[in-house]
């Protein structure tokens, strides 16, 4: 994502701010690689934010701008789960995994300068909690009239969801996973946890020796 084409990727919109952010740490500790640093801050904000404790390992190396992947292979937010499958089960995940790697969007708001889409899904976007999916499941949703791209709100207009999430739960396969995270934050804290960390690990080629950290939140 340092490099164009893939750091102007629709589904990576808005991460350069996140990217500007790091640069300060990558330059007092230029011995980490940006691909750890920034997975190493993904493990640190869900921890902070209350999320559940994700571990850690270094081994992640840079690539030059000639790695740069195709655009479309990100999921895209305006699409339903026939088009989550395909982005997913490429790389090993299963529908309760997709369901379960979902519930990230409890953290944070769509931003019209960047996705097009705006609003949080969530009334408290900077705690990670299962009320994504309880507000999924129990809201009245529907399309907001607006000049933005198709996406859906909650009857007082604070909250939106989008069409891969209100997708979730019109497919009878990933549905009943949407209702078991409502009903069991710890279930979705342990699944969420297995689920990211695998998406943290996927293709590091780790060396045998490499040290597995857990780190404790200040929030703790």
């Amino acid at each position: 994502m340092r490099f164009s084409p893939e750091g102007s990727h629709g589904a990576n919109a808005g991460l350069k701010h996140a990217r500007d952010f790091l640069e300060p740490v990558k330059a007092k500790f230029p011995w980490i690689t940006y691909s750890d640093l920034w997975i190493l801050a993904g493990v640190c904000a869900i921890q902070e934010m209350q999320g559940p404790t994700i571990p850690y390992r270094p081994g992640r190396t840079d690539k030059d701008a000639a790695a740069c992947t195709p655009d479309g292979r990100l999921p895209d937010a305006a699409q339903g789960t026939k088009h989550l499958r395909d982005i997913f089960y490429r790389m090993g995940f299963n529908d309760q995994e997709i369901v379960a790697l979902s519930g990230a969007h409890a953290l944070g708001r769509c931003h019209t300068d960047r996705s097009g889409f705006d609003g949080p899904w969530t009334f408290s976007p900077t705690v990670l909690t299962n009320d994504y999916y309880t507000l999924l499941l129990n809201e009245k949703w529907h399309i907001r009239k607006w000049d933005g791209p198709q996406q859906f709100q909650d009857k007082t207009k604070g909250l939106m969801m989008l069409p891969a999430d209100y997708a979730l739960i019109q497919d009878k396969a990933m549905r009943p996973w949407v209702e078991k995270y409502a009903k069991d934050n710890d279930l979705f804290f342990k699944d969420f946890a297995s689920v990211v960390t695998r998406l943290f690990e996927l293709g590091v080629p780790f060396k045998p020796d490499t040290e597995t950290m857990t780190f404790k939140p200040t929030n703790a």
